[in-house]
């Protein structure tokens, strides 16, 4: 077994732990960039979908995994981060600018409706961001001649540089777009943690009054955390909705906000690699349910078995491994590495609260 032994701060606060998780990493993303080579347009415009499905779990991640605050309304801003570049795009802005000036948007929206609603704390900071989420439907619908409506609208072509990328004709350029903005905001989310900013979302999500005693400013901290939230969550948006290709008021309703929950529990609360592997999940579980109501027989369909599986792969990642599956690999990867030294309660749960937040 290795240990990392620390010096300095710089390297508690590196990229990586040591030249071989750089390597692994950098032979992952090799992989990623030659994915295209390796099989055909259906499987990769899949692998797409993965990707963005974890660019948008990535902003709810950081909200609820680092900053410990609960949003099921992310889906809200998933739609205002995609209208925000379509409209802008039909408008005639280009493509490069036109994306992350609505992550911006995004992020600002966000920040404002977190000045009120980050002054509820837990199932209350749930109840309304999920209302938010509801009323997203209703403010498409009024919206109409902005939105479409029910109506909807058509995503415009994308064009980087003179360069067409489009879904159908060059899923291959699509690909590396959407891989190119996942490493892009993987890193940004990695140098947040890093930051004094990141530092202080871990202080209030461990304890809020233990943050404040040692000088760390709670609201600013959460209206932060909730702009940056929203920002990723809207850049994924964007990606999912010119990925679909048209979208209207029913492509982003709140269950959208329940699977983003369901995926950041399933892969990993508070691990960057949980968002890629809940992503997984989400991607591939409907398919693969398919696949089995048509082993049963051709025709066969049962009402509500998507959302059933999914609900019930919930309570048992909560109720059994609340680390998710990145948390499983972890203990799995110790217990190999102590064996046959490693006891049996190494892993036993442990009260994640204090007694100064017990009453909140």
């Amino acid at each position: 077994m290795r240990f990392q032994f620390k010096t300095s701060y710089e390297q508690d606060i590196r990229l990586f732990e040591d030249r071989r998780q750089a390597a692994r990493y950098a032979l992952l993303l090799a992989l990623a960039v030659a994915l295209p080579f390796l099989i055909d347009d259906y499987f990769l415009g899949e692998a797409t979908n993965v990707l963005i499905w974890a660019i948008a779990g990535l902003g709810l991640m950081l909200l609820t995994g680092q900053a410990g605050q609960v949003s099921l309304g992310h889906s809200a801003f998933m739609a205002l981060g995609c209208y925000a570049c379509v409209l802008m795009m039909n408008a005639g802005v280009s493509f490069v600018l036109a994306f992350p000036l609505a992550g911006i948007v995004t992020g600002l929206a966000g920040a404002l409706i977190a000045i009120p609603a980050m002054k509820l704390h837990g199932v209350y900071l749930a109840i309304a961001t999920l209302a938010l989420a509801i009323l997203a439907d209703d403010i498409i619908v009024l919206t109409a001649p902005w939105t479409g409506g029910v109506a909807g609208l058509y995503a415009p072509p994308i064009d980087i540089l003179g360069v067409t990328v489009d879904r159908w004709s060059t899923p291959d350029l699509y690909w590396w777009m959407v891989l190119a903005v996942a490493v892009l905001v993987t890193l940004a989310y990695v140098n947040i943690l890093r930051s004094a900013t990141g530092r202080a979302f871990a202080a209030v999500r461990d304890s809020e009054i233990s943050a404040q005693a040692m000088g760390v400013n709670v609201a600013r901290t959460k209206t932060i955390a909730f702009g940056l939230s929203c920002a990723i969550t809207g850049l994924g948006g964007a990606l999912m909705g010119l990925f679909a290709g048209a979208f209207n008021n029913e492509t982003f309703t709140f269950l959208i906000s329940i699977q983003l929950v369901m995926m950041i529990v399933v892969g990993g609360l508070g691990f960057i690699q949980g968002a890629f592997l809940g992503a997984v999940v989400i991607a591939f579980l409907p398919q693969a349910l398919s696949l089995a109501t048509d082993a049963l027989g051709r025709g066969v369909a049962i009402p509500g078995l998507e959302a059933g599986v999914f609900g019930a792969l919930l309570i048992a990642f909560v109720l059994f491994e609340p680390t998710g599956l990145w948390g499983r690999w972890l203990k799995i990867k110790t217990w190999l590495e102590l064996f046959p030294f490693a006891r049996r309660d190494m892993f036993r749960r442990q009260r994640s609260y204090l007694k100064t937040e017990r009453l909140r």
